[in-house]
């Protein structure tokens, strides 16, 4: 079968490398279509093909000025543009097209419109990894999504929280295919990334990833304020690109005398880097106001970290040692989840026993590729 996975701007490189070797190991012909790949980028492909199909004029431009609004701008218009006028063969030649995430539904709506045209087309299949597009935080890039999910011949789903949501919304079910999502293996640090990231001078709570409103940010800084406040006695790793304005946040630390609690690396990360960031980490945090699914967490996941996470989305239904979970938008509960881990090592330390334990029960990359070739199976032959 010829697989064609899409993911123009390379929103979860991760999971597209682990997918795309999962489905090449089982034999047959994929490639992943994205950007120009950057330096934080960790795609190694093994048995498929990376091909950057996608922006290569604003990617170099991104290099001149940067990730601002012009930026953007540039983007969403060689997108509009590639979208409407540009060679779509690349894509005919799949039996099966796979969009992981459509960047900008008025430029999207068009290339699916023109590729569902014709006797010979691919089928299409797309993965919700989460009922609302990006958590309805990132207009122009929300706003039409809800319409592009009835283009598809099939939606794939990790789990029921997601499945439910979309039947809410009326999707029908016989379109929607679960396949839950693996654990995520980051590239591991070197020797220099190691010694990049200070080690910690007392313990250590981390948030990373990047930073958006809908990842409840300002309630863990709250939190945080409180319980130093109150004379506990931790350090705050804050590591991953802000796309909110966090200056005030990290100022309201600063002039409440807790500058030195603090360890920040803003922007994008290559993924050794983080991975030496989650080695050094004795408590990592996800305080979400919303989510589905999570792969910050999926990546997080085999290290055996305690975790303190909202109980929404997914991490709802986590197993009971798996994470500390509080309700969402209660600063004052997650200061007690938080407290209840800083001053006790020995609760930690069965917390992360919890996290590893569910990493090892949840399946691999090749469990999910049998699933999705499954769901394109029941798609080609209806």
């Amino acid at each position: 079968m010829k697989i064609a996975i899409l993911d123009p701007s390379l929103f979860t490189g991760r999971y597209d490398d682990s997918l795309c070797a999962a489905l090449a190991r089982a034999g047959h012909e994929v490639a992943l279509h994205g950007r120009p790949m950057r330096a934080t980028d960790a795609i190694a492909p093994e048995g498929y093909r990376y091909l950057s199909s996608f922006f290569p004029l604003s990617e170099r431009l991104r290099g001149l000025i940067g990730d601002g609004a012009a930026s953007r701008a540039a983007k969403a218009a060689e997108y509009l543009a590639a979208a409407s006028i540009g060679s779509t063969a690349f894509l005919r030649e799949a039996d099966v097209l796979h969009v992981q995430w459509l960047p900008f539904p008025p430029a999207d709506a068009r290339l699916l419109a023109r590729l569902s045209r014709g006797t010979r087309r691919p089928a299409l299949v797309h993965t919700v990894h989460n009922a609302s597009a990006f958590h309805g935080d990132s207009g122009a890039q929300a706003r039409g999504y809800r319409a592009l999910l009835d283009r598809f011949d099939a939606l794939i789903v990790h789990g029921e929280t997601t499945r439910q949501a979309l039947l809410e919304q009326g999707i029908a079910a016989e379109r929607l295919h679960v396949v839950p999502h693996p654990p995520m293996t980051l590239a591991p640090a070197g020797e220099e990334d190691m010694a990049a990231v200070p080690d910690a001078a007392r313990p250590r709570l981390l948030f990373f990833g990047t930073i958006r409103p809908y990842k409840g940010f300002d309630l863990l800084i709250a939190a945080c304020l409180a319980l130093w406040r109150d004379g506990l006695d931790f350090e705050l790793a804050v590591v991953g690109k802000p796309f909110m304005d966090i200056a005030s946040l990290m100022e309201r630390v600063r002039t409440q005398g807790f500058g030195d609690r603090l360890v920040t690396e803003l922007g994008f990360l290559t993924e050794h880097r983080l991975d030496a960031h989650l080695r050094k980490a004795d408590i990592i945090a996800f305080p979400y106001r919303d989510i589905n699914s999570s792969g910050a967490f999926l990546s997080a996941l085999h290290y055996g970290k305690a975790m303190v996470a909202s109980r929404v989305g997914m991490f709802a239904s986590l197993p009971k040692d798996a994470a500390m979970l509080c309700p969402p938008e209660d600063g004052d509960a997650l200061a007690q989840a938080l407290r209840g881990l800083l001053v006790d090592p020995a609760r930690r330390a069965r917390f992360g026993a919890g996290a590893a334990a569910m990493a090892r029960g949840i399946g691999n990359w090749d469990d999910a590729a049998r699933a999705t070739l499954a769901a394109y199976e029941r798609v080609r032959r209806a």
